[in-house]
C-alpha cells in the first residue's frame, strides 16, 4: 500500500476536485472522495459476487442437464439416511486400530521442547539471506568474475572494484577507505584469491558497520516516545504498523499518533495497521497541526498508562525549511509533556533509493537529531551497501531493516548476521 501511496494522493486530490466542481464544500473534498471510493469498492464486489452465484448456478443447470433421462424419470425410491449409511460403510469400511495397539507416546525431552524456538531463529537467518540475494548476487559475484583470469594486482582492477564498491551504494568515503585498506594487504600477498579477498572484504564491513543495542531505551517514567520522520513513499507508516504489532506481541499497550496530517488518507492508513496491532490511534482532521497531534497522543499515552508511544510525522517536501521547523516543534512539545521524549527519533530510508537515502539522512539528522535508522526495502535492492555508507559517513546505527512484506521481516540490525547473510555460500 504504501508503495502506492503517491498514485493514491493523485486520485484522491482528482476525485476530490471532481466533487467539489459538482456542489460539494471544498472542506469535504477529502472526505467526500472517500467515501466515493468506499461506494464504489463495495458496488463491485456485490456485482461480482452476484456474477460468481449466476455462474455457479448455471454450471448446477449445466451438470443436471447431463444426467441421462431414463435415470431421472426412474420410478426407484431413493434410499433413506440410515440406508445410505449402510451401504457407505460397506463400500468403504473404516479400519479401527485396538487402542492397546498403538504405539506408547514418548514424552517431549527439554531438548525437543526448545527445538521451535531454533528453528524460528534459523527462519529469520534465511529471510535476512533471502532479502540481500540481490546485493549478495552484484557484489560478490562481480568480485568474482573480476578476479578470474586475473593474477596480480594492478590499477585496473583497483579501478573495477572501486566501481564495484560504488555501484553497491558503498559511497565514496567507506569505499576509499575499503580499497586503501584491500590493496595494502593484497600487496602482501604473492597473489590474488577470490576467497582472501572476501575474506577481507567481510571483515573490514564488519568494522564499519555498527551493531546498536536490540534494547530500546527505558524511560524513568511514562511511556517509551518514537519519533518516526522520513519523507513519503519510505514505507514510514507501514514500519510504525509493523512496529507496533511487534511491541502489542510483547504484551506492550501500545498508542499511535497519527502526525501525518498533510497526506491524504495517511491517518486512515494508519488506524488500519492499528487495528492490527491492538493500539489506539489519536488522529485530528486533515490539515491540522501535527503538533496539536503530538500533544493529544502523549496526553492519551499518559492518561492510558502506555507502555509505547510511537509518532508517525508529515515527509513531504524534506528540503523545505518549513516542514523542519515544523518537526523541531514537535520534539519540543513531545519533550514538555513526557519527560525526556522523543526518547528515540527514528528516521525511514528506502534501500531503493540508494545515494538519495543518504541525502535525506544527513538533511534530517540536521533538524531533528535522529538516533537510528529503520532502513526498508533491502530486499528490492542490489545496492545494500547503502547499510556501510550510512554508518560511515553519519556515524548513524541502523536499528531496524526490512526484508520483506511480513511485520516479521522488520528485523532488528543485527551487524554480525547481515555480514553472515551477505557472504552466505550458495
Amino acid at each position: 500500500m504504501t508503495y502506492y501511496s503517491h498514485y493514491l494522493d493523485e486520485y484522491f486530490s482528482w476525485l476530490a476536485e471532481l466533487l467539489v466542481s459538482f456542489g460539494v464544500p471544498a472542506d469535504q473534498g477529502q472526505f467526500a472522495a472517500f467515501i466515493a471510493t468506499y461506494l464504489g469498492l463495495t458496488l463491485l464486489v456485490l456485482l461480482l459476487v452476484v456474477l460468481l452465484l449466476r455462474r455457479r448456478g448455471g454450471a448446477a443447470k449445466k451438470k443436471l442437464a447431463t444426467i441421462p433421462e431414463q435415470e431421472m424419470e426412474s420410478s426407484e425410491p431413493l434410499p433413506s439416511a440410515p440406508e445410505r449409511a449402510v451401504v457407505e460403510s460397506v463400500e468403504s469400511p473404516e479400519v479401527l486400530i485396538p487402542e492397546q495397539s498403538l504405539p506408547p507416546q514418548k514424552e517431549a525431552s527439554a531438548d525437543q521442547v526448545e527445538e521451535p524456538a531454533v528453528s524460528v531463529e534459523v527462519g529469520l537467518f534465511q529471510r535476512m539471506r533471502q532479502g540481500l540475494a540481490k546485493t549478495r548476487g552484484s557484489l560478490l559475484g562481480r568480485v568474482d568474475g573480476l578476479l578470474s583470469g586475473r593474477s596480480h594486482l594492478d590499477d585496473e582492477f583497483v579501478e573495477e572494484l572501486e566501481e564495484i564498491l560504488i555501484t553497491a551504494d558503498f559511497g565514496m568515503q567507506a569505499t576509499q577507505e575499503l580499497i586503501d585498506v584491500l590493496t595494502e594487504r593484497l600487496r602482501t600477498q604473492s597473489g590474488l584469491d577470490a576467497p582472501a579477498l572476501r575474506q577481507l572484504l567481510r571483515d573490514e564491513i564488519r568494522i564499519r558497520l555498527q551493531s546498536p543495542t536490540l534494547e530500546w531505551p527505558q524511560p524513568h517514567q511514562g511511556p517509551l516516545v518514537v519519533m518516526v520522520v522520513g519523507v513519503n513513499g519510505v514505507g514510514k507508516t507501514t514500519t510504525i504498523g509493523k512496529l507496533a504489532k511487534q511491541f502489542a506481541d510483547q504484551g506492550k499497550k501500545v498508542v499511535l499518533g497519527a502526525g501525518d496530517t498533510f497526506r491524504a488518507a495517511a491517518a486512515q492508513q494508519l488506524q488500519v495497521w492499528g487495528e492490527r496491532a491492538g493500539a489506539e490511534v489519536i488522529c485530528q482532521a486533515e490539515g491540522s497541526d501535527p503538533a496539536a497531534v503530538a500533544f493529544d497522543a502523549a496526553k492519551a499515552a499518559m492518561a492510558r498508562q502506555a507502555d509505547v508511544l510511537i509518532l508517525d510525522t508529515a515527509g513531504r517536501l524534506h528540503t523545505k525549511v518549513n516542514l523542519m521547523e515544523e518537526l523541531k516543534k514537535v520534539r519540543r512539545v513531545l519533550g514538555r509533556e513526557i519527560a525526556g521524549a522523543p526518547h528515540e527519533t527514528l528516521l525511514v530510508l528506502d534501500a531503493t533509493t540508494g545515494q538519495n537515502a543518504l541525502s535525506q539522512a544527513k538533511i534530517f539528522q540536521e533538524a531533528v537529531e535522529v538516533s537510528g535508522i529503520a532502513l526498508t526495502k533491502l530486499d528490492g535492492t542490489a545496492k545494500g551497501g547503502i547499510v556501510v555508507a550510512i554508518t560511515t559517513q553519519l556515524d548513524l546505527p541502523v536499528r531496524l531493516v526490512g526484508v520483506g512484506e511480513g511485520v516479521e521481516d522488520l528485523r532488528p540490525f543485527d551487524a554480525d548476521e547481515f555480514v553472515d547473510a551477505l557472504f552466505a555460500v550458495s
